[in-house]
């Protein structure tokens, strides 16, 4: 049975204390006003007209989905956005509310103790805002969710957190050895220093009675003085400021991308390239042999502003092979794990 309203002075009123009670206790919407009448949002007015529960009346005329429609959209910014993403939550059985207080959410569900902010799939974003938003979110112990709605309107829903990644791969004390360098990998031929380079943390890859390391790999064991490095030629010595500026002329952001390695090295993660997932890394918590790499590692500044389809591949692809997506934020030498994982309210 539909209820009636009365739309005056950009209000809905609901007049009916049993309509009011029916709305408010059992539907969460709306906020009781003098003598038990029940004011609506705009939004809310709009969603129960489209679900035929209201009749809205202005000067004695009945109202239409789109006369309020219009009338929301010209008072509340991307009106259609958060309509259609307020439209799927209620009727997924989400009391979702507007967020009137907190103004820098959208809306919250306090059944899912979250926040939600609300996005076009055009829109971009940067990797700073998020960060703010996730630290606001855990001040007030709520979840962080993104809604992002696309063209036809569908909705894909995210849950965003900064994380602590912790592995359980020891770190080792090894053996210093010579490393040679080839075009764009280095090569250490020491079969015993190899072959424990590589069981006790997987650095590199076979290569002969060898090993193959990548230019990171070699740079990290560089710095803890386990490799000296020398040129096929004349077998000269390459200090370590030198390696990096040869790796500087391919991959200029070399040292963010160490900062993250040397991070993950620390807090005892296995590392290796994510290059055919398109991440800088993938990372594991256990040795290869008993587990698959559960992330992929992403590094970026603190200026990185993204567009919501590269967000949307990168978390496909990572669910398509059972990993999670990991934005790292260097900023300096700290490192922040921003974490995005698909939901279903």
């Amino acid at each position: 049975m539909k209820a009636n309203g009365e739309f005056t002075n950009n209000k809905i009123i609901i007049q009916k204390p049993k309509d009011a009670g029916r709305f408010f206790n059992k539907s969460h919407l709306g906020k009781i006003i003098t003598d038990n009448k029940l004011e609506l949002s705009l939004l809310e007015g709009v969603f129960l007209i489209g679900e035929e529960k209201l009749k809205l009346y202005h000067n004695k005329k009945e109202m239409s989905f789109q006369e309020l429609l219009k009338i929301a959209a010209e008072k509340i910014y991307n009106f259609e956005i958060k309509y259609l993403i307020f439209r799927d939550l209620r009727k997924r059985g989400n009391a979702v509310k507007a967020c009137k207080k907190n103004k820098k959410f959208d809306f919250y569900i306090n059944k899912k103790n979250c926040y939600i902010s609300v996005f076009y799939e055009r829109n971009s974003i940067d990797i700073s805002k998020i960060q703010k938003l996730i630290e606001n979110a855990k001040r007030k112990k709520r979840e962080l969710w993104f809604a992002v709605v696309d063209e036809e309107g569908d909705i894909t829903f995210y849950e965003v957190s900064k994380i602590n990644i912790k592995g359980t791969i020891k770190n080792h004390k090894f053996s210093k050895t010579k490393g040679v360098l080839l075009d764009n990998n280095v090569v250490i031929f020491d079969k015993k220093n190899a072959e424990k380079l590589f069981s006790k943390e997987f650095f590199g890859k076979p290569f002969g009675d060898g090993i193959q390391l990548s230019m990171i790999e070699t740079l990290y064991l560089m710095e803890k003085k386990i490799i000296d490095l020398r040129n096929t030629k004349d077998e000269e010595k390459i200090s370590i400021s030198k390696f990096k500026n040869i790796i500087k002329k391919s991959q200029p952001d070399i040292e963010p991308i160490l900062t993250v390695f040397k991070d993950l090295k620390k807090h005892s993660m296995l590392v290796k390239t994510g290059f055919k997932f398109g991440s800088h890394f993938r990372a594991y918590t256990q040795k290869p042999d008993k587990n698959h790499a559960e992330y992929l590692i992403h590094v970026v500044n603190k200026k990185y502003r993204v567009i919501w389809a590269e967000i949307s591949r990168a978390v496909r692809l990572a669910h398509s092979v059972n990993k999670e997506i990991i934005f790292a934020k260097v900023e300096e030498k700290k490192i922040d794990y921003i974490k995005f994982g698909r939901l279903r309210p």
